[in-house]
């Protein structure tokens, strides 16, 4: 080879070193925030890859994404939020309710940021759901407004029980408006309602108990971090128990759970995953407007309504989006 074309060949590598060290600089890096364990969140991480290739975006190849689980602890969201931002990954998609958007919220204010949670508006984490502004935008999973119809259809099956009960996590920041939603649902259909709080795996067991000692005829699971990782452990205690429970997501129910309505959390990640998409590729968190879901799933266990005495009634499983038998 000439020396001449020996120098052409060399600058050539050298540039296209350069480039390929830049492309590889500039990867970009995602920041998985959820207040859920890694144990029990393998599809949907698969689903919110899903959503990122859809806009053209590969985990390994053309993003990279820093996980972050709390496992069901709300008060390390915080410390991880930090770590994230201390990372300086391009967006951070919070995952698990409101209790994720707020730390990640209060982490930073120049990150994006796309959330799955309850109702944005209403917990501060944005002006308006047509209008983000700032640098948050996302997805209402809408759990409080779904909560009358959970009770509408636990009363429907469980026509006996004069007495209803609501499990939920004190921590979690959403919470609130879902227990007046169940207040006043209940009360419309003239029943007692008894709000029992867990916080921890002995504290569930201990609100289990509680539940039998007050005649509650049925549950009501709300939809958090903590039964979700302990998800095994609130199946079995109502099977012991022999108290009906609705659910707020298919995964229940299709583990054994007697029934339960609400929203596609699988949908809901591979959105989340798109929107980070669209923001990695340009698009401003301020101009993306919050999205509410359209569909929502019953989906009931025939197996498990029959081990508890229950004949589920025509008028619900004509409506059923899924039968297990």
């Amino acid at each position: 080879m000439r020396r001449r074309d020996f120098i052409i060949f060399l600058a050539g590598a050298m540039t296209a070193s350069s480039t390929l060290r830049a492309q590889q600089k500039a990867m970009p890096v995602v920041g998985w925030l959820s207040a859920r364990s890694p144990t029990d969140s393998g599809p949907f991480v698969a689903a919110f890859r899903q959503g990122l290739s859809e806009t053209g975006y590969v985990e390994g190849q053309t993003v990279a994404i820093e996980y972050r689980f709390a496992e069901g602890h709300y008060d390390r969201l915080p410390a991880l939020a930090a770590d994230l931002v201390g990372r300086k990954v391009d967006v951070i998609a919070t995952l698990g309710g409101p209790a994720s958007a707020l730390a990640a919220k209060n982490a930073t204010s120049t990150i994006p940021i796309v959330f799955s949670s309850g109702d944005p508006v209403g917990q501060g984490l944005v002006a308006s759901l047509a209008r983000p502004g700032g640098n948050l935008t996302g997805f209402s999973i809408m759990n409080a407004e779904q909560m009358p119809k959970r009770v509408e259809l636990l009363s429907e099956l469980v026509p006996q029980a004069k007495v209803i009960a609501l499990l939920r996590d004190p921590n979690n920041p959403g919470a609130e408006g879902m227990v007046r939603e169940v207040r006043e649902a209940a009360h419309a259909k003239d029943l007692q309602l008894e709000i029992l709080k867990a916080r921890t795996e002995d504290e569930i067991d201990a609100a289990f108990t509680t539940l039998v000692q007050r005649d509650a005829g049925a549950l009501v699971v709300n939809v958090d971090a903590l039964f979700i990782n302990r998800r095994e452990q609130v199946l079995a205690l109502a099977a012991r128990h022999a108290v009906p429970a609705i659910y707020g997501m298919r995964e229940f129910a299709a583990a054994g759970g007697l029934i339960s309505y609400g929203m596609s959390f699988m949908v809901n990640y591979r959105e989340v995953g798109s929107y980070v998409g669209k923001i990695l590729a340009g698009a401003k968190p301020a101009d993306l407007p919050v999205q509410q879901p359209t569909i929502f799933e019953l989906v009931v266990n025939l197996k498990t309504a029959k081990a508890l005495g229950l004949t589920v009634p025509p008028s619900i499983l004509a409506r059923a989006d899924e039968v297990i038998e």
